[in-house]
């Protein structure tokens, strides 16, 4: 562990020339490694100053580097000292910061310090994207879970996560008729068994959308590692340290939506689990590249081979994607979770890609429709900010037939398509097709964008 800890300190304290982080004034560089709590909080409120894909990258350079060099800290101290409750910083402080993130509940590995450096690495990736630093990221927390497992004392077992954490509230293959709300599928979409490449090909030809059934029976998250059990999931995050952003609130077009930092072992207890601290309010881990964070978790899993076909041009004249602009060209699929209770929304919106949705713990309902009832769904424009919302729609999918009659007159003649997603099913969603989702139970599901 020591030599792996030089040579992170090595790394950081002489980058390459080249390196990004250079930009930065050479007053500030000179702080690294040694004093890093001031220069994580320079480039925390740089961050803020600009859009995210707009600021400067050695700012981003600085938060990860700065943020890595704290943790090395914390683990150093921890090594010489793992009896010692006088930390780098204060205790005040540190229980300050740690209450901050993920409430009173602490010391979930058994040992502060290595929750404290795991949650110092894991902002440096949520806030910065852990720039050009992912890999040095992987590695220390990899030799922390070693360490773990091969030093620390065996934690005794709580007896509510034997009885109640086996699985989420509503298991695996649940009846439709046991879900709440469940809506009644009048215009199914096509549907298919396991088809060939050849055959999917040909279908992303006729630009609809499609269920595929058994497309996920050899994941391993379905099988011997599995996402339905709390667990699992808790284990793969060691024990539930690591810290994730959500999503709070039904959707994010209501106006009491907002954003948050917390523990996963947190949103579990918070807003997954029977004995949820408030029922009524819901967390949602949403559209979050969870797989470059925690990378154990992205081996559970597999790319669809369909992600790598080849969809039809966009301008071709007798598609309804004719009039859209295309995006930017994907060297790989992108790969996003969405994890969260029953009743969550994704509201009516378009994504610049071809997605897969691969449901593999729960159940969704999906309703689509194709772009060219774009101009029956009410696009929303740029809102205060400049920020571009065009790509979400004003309709409510879920409002009263009387409030979309008054509100959104044309609405009742957009014709859609729609289906209950299955655990082990995808759905196919082409470029440009609008869609509504909403979680009918407990719900993971990955999506993997590709052109």
């Amino acid at each position: 562990m020591q030599h792996l800890l030089n040579r992170v300190l090595s790394a950081i304290s002489a980058p390459d020339r080249s390196d990004a982080i250079n930009d930065c004034p050479a007053s500030v560089l000179a702080l690294l490694p040694a004093d890093s709590d001031p220069l994580i909080a320079l480039a925390h409120s740089k961050l803020h100053t600009f859009s995210f894909a707009t600021v400067p990258l050695c700012w981003r350079r600085l938060y990860t580097d700065a943020s890595i060099a704290k943790a090395v800290a914390l683990i150093e101290h921890g090594l010489a000292h793992p009896d010692d409750e006088d930390k780098p910083q204060s205790s005040t402080k540190r229980k300050r910061n740690r209450d901050a993130v993920q409430g009173p509940d602490s010391g979930l590995s058994g040992e502060v310090w290595i929750d404290e450096a795991v949650q110092v690495l894991d902002m440096a990736v949520i806030m910065a994207g852990a720039a050009g630093r992912q890999q040095m990221i992987d590695e220390l927390i990899s030799g922390l879970q070693s360490y773990l497992k091969h030093n620390a004392a065996p934690q005794p077992k709580r007896p509510r996560l034997e009885k109640d954490w086996d699985s989420f509230p509503i298991g695996r293959n649940v009846e439709l008729s046991k879900l709440p709300m469940v809506p009644t599928v009048q215009y199914p979409i096509q549907s298919a068994t396991a088809p060939s490449m050849r055959a999917f090909e040909m279908h992303m030809k006729t630009t609809q959308p499609l269920r595929i059934k058994e497309a996920l029976d050899h994941w391993p998250a379905m099988q011997e590692r599995p996402w339905s059990s709390p667990a699992y999931l808790l284990d793969m995050t060691l024990g539930g340290t690591r810290l994730i952003p959500i999503e709070l609130g039904r959707s994010y077009t209501d106006d009491d939506w907002g954003q948050s930092i917390i523990t996963f072992k947190d949103f579990m207890h918070r807003y997954m689990m029977p004995d949820a601290a408030d029922p009524s309010k819901l967390g949602y881990l949403a559209q979050h590249d969870l797989f470059a964070q925690i990378p154990s978790l992205r081996n559970d899993i597999a790319i669809p081979d369909y992600c790598y076909t080849v969809p039809p041009p966009l301008k071709s004249p007798d598609s309804p994607t004719a009039g859209l602009a295309p995006s930017t060209q994907l060297d790989e699929p992108l790969l996003n979770a969405w994890f969260g209770p029953a009743g969550t929304v994704s509201p009516l919106h378009t994504d610049p890609y071809h997605n897969i949705l691969c449901q593999v713990v729960g159940k969704k309902y999906i309703r689509l429709y194709s772009p060219d009832q774009t101009n029956n769904l009410y696009p929303k424009g740029v809102e205060d900010g400049g920020v571009d919302m065009s790509n979400t729609s004003e309709v409510d999918a879920e409002a009263s037939l009387d409030e979309l009659e008054a509100d959104f007159p044309l609405f009742r003649q957009a014709e859609y398509v729609e289906t209950i997603l299955a655990e082990g099913e995808c759905l196919y969603i082409p470029v440009g097709w609008w869609h509504y989702v909403r979680s009918l139970s407990v719900s993971f599901s990955v999506s993997f964008w590709w052109n």
